[in-house]
């Protein structure tokens, strides 16, 4: 696409050069210009309307090639369009003032049709550089990839390109440098900036065990890693594979342009064919002439036609940047128009895994979590770890215990600093009825909690109530949702209790629980029964006939596995927050649809009766060269308001667009943010780790070009 473009740059530049050169001499032989703009003829020389006719004829078919190569392309398609109407435009003017040359018909029109060929093609130019802004934003996926790897070998370090990297290889990663590929690390500790491929904001700590992402860039630390995918196989490549899928999808909004491209056509050539009929039966065959050429111009559809497919191909790659990849087009322009979203409990708005969530102290909390988690800290059991890891987190590191053991049945046993401790659950207490009269106690076991108890000496010490913790990022999902006028559910499988405490502490406005996989589509149906729009956020793989049911499917957590057959649309990051930003970037792209379709259709309501000339009377014309300018900045103008959508995307991408090259490594830095600069022969020249300054202090002269 990118080359495409570039192409279409480089030529549209070349030929409005020659166009150029052609047109000052057109304009000094036309007795048409010299009489209307100079005031009369001011050179005369013999065969001079056959030299103006040879100039323009090279004009029309060098400069004018391509709209009456693509007139032919849209006629043997059957879908006339803007190319149809520039070169029916360019063709009548030039074939009227040609059979000027012989026949004494009037007026020729060779210098309007340089003027109009200038405008057309200076238009084109303009606009192919625009375009190529919105159009390049796929290609900046791809060019984030590093170009070499260090494969280590033998026990050396082997630089090969990224391009023969093999599944099994072990690669070192140098502070600053791109990971080469998808793969799991083997040994040291990096925090790693995945924001140019997630979205996500902060860098995320990466150490043995750890998946990494091709194309993510290592921090201060040294990574060695295992290679598992590679090539196509590779989480970029098949985001990449993704976004193509999604900008070849046509979108609803795009039929309808393409109608009105189609309507607009026959409109401007029934105009244009009527306006020459009524200037001509009014005596005016010079203005009839110009007014139909500048209907045909400043009608072309070209704005209309890439009204939507700007703003898809900038959307779609904007959202695989937020870490959203959108499989079906058409449901991620559906999430504009929900107004209801139904969350899976277990593992989207809760962690999905076991700890505690509040402490009912008898005795000083600290107290209680050492001679707690010390008894704890010799039990295997998903309990005793989750209290452990909390005393951690608080602060207070558990000691070993004497004398442990487990109690079938009731608990665990141990002495710490010479107490008698026991840890269980309500079967471990006598006197459990009147344990259960505390108020704080009752409260966490209505939430449907678990209830751990501790007993010091006989004597209860404190509890521990244990669940499925409520991720912090729930909490803003689901207010957000609602400032957007959203309507809030919960699906889970969990005990009435447990469902009934998550939806009253995130505030949700209805829940299903003790609900089985099987019958999760059920309540998506019972739901669009009531006339809600729905869109269902689950894990893909138990929720996924809900997710087919739902109108817009959404799965949460993905990470590099983007093959989630049953979803519209994949979340890469774990984080309930991108549910509404996808409701957002949805309405926000339908947004720039609209008013680009508003601005490309609606100029021509003002502009087509402006050719065609009704307000002549007035003294005010549109000459068909400034037709030509209004129909080309409008295009311009559509574009450059694509481009508005980049404001949503990652702060880390928007900062890329600013940055400079390490010529090392070759990547891509922010000189805000870089690790040193160099003044060299004149330049700055910027680094992105120590590693790049010194090879290149070492060797200038390899690196002098890039730099």
């Amino acid at each position: 696409m990118h080359e495409h473009h570039a192409h279409h740059i480089a030529e549209f530049r070349n030929r409005l050069i020659a166009s150029l050169i052609l047109t000052a001499p057109i304009l000094l032989f036309s007795e048409t210009f010299q009489t209307m703009i100079l005031g009369g003829r001011i050179m005369v020389f013999p065969m001079q309307k056959q030299a103006l006719l040879i100039l323009s004829a090279s004009l029309y078919v060098y400069g004018g090639w391509p709209f009456l190569r693509g007139l032919v392309d849209e006629l043997k398609a059957r879908l006339p369009g803007m190319m149809t109407l520039i070169g029916t435009a360019i063709t009548v003017a030039f074939t009227y003032s040609a059979a000027t040359v012989f026949i004494p018909l009037g007026m020729e029109f060779f210098w309007e049709l340089a003027t109009l060929m200038d405008v057309m093609l200076l238009g084109h130019w303009i606009e192919a550089k625009s375009v190529l802004g919105a159009s390049t934003a796929l290609e900046e996926l791809v060019r984030i990839m590093p170009t070499t790897a260090h494969v280590l070998k033998n026990s050396e370090i082997v630089d090969i390109p990224v391009s023969e990297l093999k599944p099994g290889d072990t690669v070192l990663i140098r502070p600053g440098e791109k990971i080469p590929s998808d793969g799991t690390v083997l040994e040291g500790e990096s925090f790693v900036n995945e924001a140019f491929l997630t979205g996500e904001s902060k860098p995320v700590v990466k150490k043995a065990g750890s998946r990494v992402i091709g194309g993510s860039i290592n921090g201060d630390g040294v990574l060695k890693m295992v290679v598992e995918k590679t090539g196509e196989d590779t989480y970029l490549a098949q985001v990449v594979k993704l976004v193509k899928q999604a900008q070849e999808i046509r979108s609803r909004t795009q039929d309808l342009a393409n109608r009105a491209a189609a309507l607009l056509f026959y409109v401007a050539l029934t105009v244009s064919l009527a306006a020459y009929a009524a200037w001509f039966a009014a005596g005016n065959p010079s203005m009839a002439f110009e007014s139909m050429v500048a209907v045909l111009v400043v009608a072309c559809p070209h704005a209309l036609g890439l009204a939507i497919p700007l703003v898809v191909a900038l959307s779609t790659s904007i959202t695989a940047k937020n870490g959203i990849l959108v499989r079906d087009r058409r449901a991620f322009e559906t999430a504009r128009s929900v107004n209801a979203v139904v969350f899976d409990k277990t593992g989207t708005l809760t962690l999905g895994s076991f700890g505690v969530s509040d402490t009912v102290p008898l005795i000083p909390e600290e107290e209680l979590l050492k001679l707690a988690a010390s008894v704890e800290l010799n039990s295997e059991h998903v309990v005793a770890k989750a209290i452990v890891e909390y005393a951690k987190q608080k602060g207070v590191q558990p000691v070993e215990a004497e004398g442990f053991r487990a109690i079938p049945g009731k608990g665990v046993y141990g002495r710490v600093d010479g107490k008698e401790v026991y840890v269980g659950g309500l079967s471990l207490l006598s006197d459990a009825e009147k344990v259960l009269e505390n108020r704080e106690i009752s409260r966490l076991v209505k939430q449907g909690k678990t209830m751990v108890f501790t007993l010091v000496d006989g004597r209860l010490a404190g509890a521990f109530a244990l669940s499925d913790k409520v991720r912090r990022e729930s909490y803003e999902a689901v207010e957000k949702l609602k400032r957007m006028r959203i309507r809030v559910y919960m699906l889970t499988g969990d005990s009435m209790e447990a469902a009934k405490w998550v939806a009253e502490e995130l505030g949700v406005d209805e829940y299903f629980a003790q609900v089985m996989p099987h019958e999760k589509a059920d309540k998506i149906r019972l739901l669009k029964n009531r006339g809600l729009r729905v869109a269902m956020v689950g894990d893909g793989v138990n929720d996924a006939p809900a997710l087919a049911t739902a109108d817009v499917g959404i799965a949460i957590g993905a990470g590099t596995d983007v093959a989630v057959e049953s979803a519209d649309i994949i979340l890469v990051r774990n984080d309930p927050r991108d549910v509404p930003k996808i409701i957002e970037l949805s309405r926000k792209t339908f947004s720039k649809m609209v008013q680009n379709l508003w601005w490309a259709a609606g100029y021509n309501i003002v502009t087509i009766p402006l050719a065609a000339g009704v307000l002549h009377g007035l003294g005010i014309v549109m000459p068909p060269w400034l037709g030509a300018l209004v129909m080309s900045l409008s295009t311009v103008i559509v574009a450059l308001n694509t481009q508005t959508l980049r404001k949503y995307e990652p702060e880390e991408t928007r900062r890329m667009r600013r940055t400079v090259t390490d010529p090392v490594c070759g990547m891509k830095i922010d000189p805000e943010t870089a690790y040193s600069r160099l003044e060299y022969q004149g330049k700055t020249i910027y680094f992105c780790s120590r590693h790049c300054e010194e090879e290149f202090r070492r060797n200038p002269e390899k690196y002098r070009v890039r730099a």
